[in-house]
This record gives structure tokens, sequence and C-alpha cells, in this order.
């Protein structure tokens, strides 16, 4: 394809970095999406009229900043790139919550959380188990599906629950979701709470605490120390709260695990005030150093704990399948608003998923998932500590403390045009006075391959930014 590139022989600017910035410009605005073919070095020196070593040096310096790849099969492509850039008809109002949402689950790019490496799924059995979901789904009758999910699904949930996570329950106790925040939605609607208050943690989740918001639940945070959710602060403080939502496992974003000590102290308070707990079970299938607690309903003897998980981070997020495990005393009100407000996702992939956990495939996944992002994650810090930065490694990613006063979401947008996307930290504190800044680096999302340039461009940020 012809590229309009303007060059000026006697600027001080040298050719082959108007080349670079040229091709930059194009590809920031949209003019090179992504997997656009660039003309070879010979084409395009022959077109602008310069050395081929001049085309060929612009181009190293394009892949050095992570905006081309270059294969002998494929030629030079325009890399992919973060999802910020939406046709002005689509895009959401400036600085809403839309946006921020938007912003912050842009992709693919390195560092970026909450998405699973696609180097670990065995892509031709997880492909084999959709084709046969989709043969199963199409050849049943045509008659409305089971709200709650299918059968199969369930109990291949309920057995594995019960094998890696300590909850003994039945397939009538599970409900399929649509991921997450299908299941949070669904269980907000059933308990009914609206104009309550919520304990939730801070720092934590900010999607899941502006949904709180958004179900008219009044916001209680309470701080997190090495143990998890401070209990006894908010038992101080806050003693009339009717709703917990709590990370155990693995909070998000410190990665630190509820001790079995406050883990008693809240599920006493809850049964002795009547009050729910709903249990994110965030990452805690994926403990990298040593086996997975207990899950928090578990210990539930009140039945006053409600389980969410999915299978976002293990498998992909596109799936959008989650799921519910809920208290026997629910279980039919669960059932009626399913069945009436929030049916089960496509049985196809609820059937697919079936197929893939009863043949033994996601407990093996799961195994190797592991060794792999624990192999990413000490490659990262070891890069990370040469550079002399301070690192804290919170499960599946890596924080990267900033000093008090600099801008986390700055540096943060200033990395997207280097195809790096951290978290900012400060935006997980509810209160703003508590905030800490600092960078949330996947592990899941650093390859090995790139982490000394990755490394490199996040240090120049990070400096550039700190000396302002």
């Amino acid at each position: 394809m012809p590229l309009s590139l303007k060059l000026d022989r006697f600027a001080k600017t040298s050719l082959t970095d108007q080349i670079c910035k040229g091709i930059s410009a194009a590809i920031e605005s949209g003019v090179l999406v992504p997997g656009a073919r660039l003309p070879s070095w010979l084409d395009l020196a022959a077109q602008l009229g310069v050395a081929r070593g001049t085309v060929r040096a612009a181009y190293e310096k394009l892949s050095d900043a992570q905006l081309v790849v270059a294969s002998r099969a494929g030629g030079t492509r325009v890399a992919d790139r973060p999802r910020v850039a939406m046709q002005l008809d689509e895009a959401p109002d400036p600085g809403s919550f839309f946006e921020t949402y938007l912003e912050l689950t842009a992709g693919p790019a390195i560092f970026q959380m909450g998405v699973p490496a696609r180097e670990t799924l065995p892509a031709k059995l997880f492909t084999r188990a959709r084709n046969y979901g989709v043969l199963a789904e199409s050849s049943r009758s045509t008659l409305y599906p089971d709200p709650r999910g299918e059968l199969e699904l369930r109990r291949e949930i309920a057995a594995y629950l019960a094998i890696s996570r300590g909850i003994v329950c039945s397939p009538s106790q599970i409900v399929i979701t649509s991921g997450f925040s299908g299941g949070l939605g669904l269980t907000l609607g059933v308990l009914g709470l609206e104009g309550q208050k919520v304990w939730v943690e801070n720092p934590g989740f900010p999607f899941t605490r502006h949904g709180l918001g958004l179900a008219r639940l009044r916001l209680a945070p309470i701080p997190v120390d090495a143990d998890g959710i401070n209990v006894d602060y908010g038992l101080q403080y806050e003693p009339d709260a009717a709703l917990v939502l709590v990370t155990p496992g693995q909070q998000a974003p410190l990665g630190v695990t509820l001790s079995l000590e406050r883990r008693l102290r809240l599920l006493q308070w809850a049964a002795q005030e009547r009050v729910w707990i709903i249990e994110d079970d965030y990452l805690s299938e994926l403990q990298l150093k040593a086996r997975a607690a207990p899950a928090l309903a578990s210990l539930d003897r009140a039945g006053r704990v409600i389980h969410i998980g999915s299978f976002s981070k293990t498998i992909s997020p596109a799936l959008r399948l989650g799921f519910l495990v809920v208290p026997p005393a629910l279980a039919s009100r669960f059932a009626e608003v399913t069945a009436c407000l929030t049916p089960a996702p496509w049985p196809s992939i609820q059937l697919a998923m079936a197929r893939f956990m009863g043949d033994g495939h996601y407990m093996r996944h799961l195994r190797r998932t592991k060794r792999f992002y624990l192999a990413r994650r000490e490659a990262l810090l070891e890069h990370l500590q040469r550079r002399g930065m301070e690192t804290v490694t919170p499960g599946l990613a890596v924080l990267l403390r900033l000093p008090d006063g600099a801008s986390d979401i700055s540096i943060a947008r200033d990395m997207f045009q280097f195809g790096l996307a951290p978290a900012p930290l400060s935006p997980w504190y509810a209160v703003p006075a508590s905030a800490r800044s600092g960078l949330l680096l996947g592990v899941a999302t650093a390859p090995e391959r790139h982490l000394v340039r990755s490394c490199d461009q996040l240090q120049a940020v990070i400096e550039r930014h700190i000396g302002r």
C-alpha cells in the first residue's frame, strides 16, 4: 500500500526519523489499522527516493516501539494496538465511567491485567469441546433450556468445587451466569438491599464498587492489610452493614489471603446479625506458590455466603461464563429471578465447558498455567529489580510502587503508545486520601521475549513523569 510521506531533506531531523514519525502518526490516527501491511524496504525506498538502509532503520525503530511486527512470511505489519479510538457516534461522554471502563479494558497489550495468556490454553482440545457443544445444542429439541444453566455443567462445577475449593454443594445450588458481573447483578437483584450499607475493600476493584453504587447501596470502605479486609475496623466503625463483598482468596489488587481468624470472625458476625456475604473468588485457583486456601463458603454453616466464580481469568473473558453457589435456602428464589430476568447464557458454550472439565482438561490446564505464570513472574521481577524498581508481588500481578504525588493514571495512559497497559493503582482506592500511587503489571500478558524492551520503556516513561 502506498504511504503519503513528505520528507524534508534540508531539515535537521534525519530522514530515518522523519519516516518513523510519519508512519507512527498514521498508526496513531487510525489511517494504518492493526494488521495493515507496510511496503517492503525496497518498495518504500524507491517510492521516497532514499537508500534502503534508511527505510530499514526506520522500520527497526518502529519495531522497537512495538508499533510494527515483522516476519518473513507476513512481511512488516502494524501491531495490535489498544482499542482506545472509537467512532464519534459510538464514543461515550468524556469523563464518564464507561469511557474509563473502555480505557482500562483496552488491549491487547503487555502487562494488561485480567486477561489470561493465550499460550497456556490447549487450543485444539478446547476447539474440539466447542464443536461438541455446538453439535449437542443443535441436536436437542427446540425447547427452552434450564434458566439456571445446563445440568451437565452444574454437575461438573459442583465436583470441581468440592475438590479444589472445599465447597460441598449440589447442582441445584449452582446458577450459570454471564461472568462475574452477571452473577453480581443477579445476586443484588435477589437480595434486594437497596439503600443498605455494604462493606467494600479499600483498595478494591473499582468496577465492582461502581456496580454496587448503581444498585443504590451505600458504600462503606474497609481498609485491607496483610491479613485481608480488617473485620474489626468494620465492626467498630460500620457495624450496621447488611452486605459484605470480599475477595478472600487473593485480594484484588493486593493479593493477600484473608486470614482464618478474620474469616471466622466475619462468618460469626454475619450469622448473628443476618448479614449477607458475597465471596468474589478472584484468582483463588491460581495461587502460584501454594495450594489455594479453601473458599470462604466452605466454612459457612449459617447459609450467609454467596460464592461467585468465573472462567474469565482461567480460560477467556470473551466466554462471558461464570457461576454462583447459593445457600440452599435461597436456591428457589435465585431460580425464580433467573427464569424471569437473567437466564443463563447460550447452552453450546456451557456444554463445551462441561465436556472440557469432564475430560479432565480443565484441571490439567490450571496446573500448567500456574507453572507458566510463576516462571513469567520471576522473570519480570528479575528485570524490574535490575533497574532498582520497588516491587510487591500480589498474585498474578507485580505492583510497582511510585513516589507519592506521581500520577499513575497519566503514566499508564502514556504507556498505551508503546503497547503497554499496566493498571494504575490509585483508582482502586475508594477513599482518595488513602490512595497510593503505583502500577499493577499483569504477569499473564508479559511475554519473556519482550521483557527487556518493555521494562526499558516502562522505566523511561516513569522517569520522564517523575522528572517533570
